[in-house]
């Protein structure tokens, strides 16, 4: 293990006690989820717009 690591580590955990300013372990691990869920959401309103999309052509009268 190198010096940086355990400097991050004490320096994380004084984050975690709340004994320093910053981002907690529990946050950022919120953080990530919610960015994912995000991510997922976003990807499936585009497939549903281009299935609507699809739908709307394939079901057009005029459409020979």
């Amino acid at each position: 293990m190198s010096a940086e690591t355990l400097r991050k580590w004490i320096r994380q955990a004084e984050i975690d006690s709340g004994d320093a300013e910053g981002v907690s372990t529990e946050a950022a691990r919120v953080i990530r989820e919610q960015k994912r869920k995000i991510a997922e959401l976003e990807q499936t309103i585009d497939i549903l717009k281009e299935a609507t999309a699809f739908f709307v052509r394939e079901s057009d009268p005029r459409r020979p």
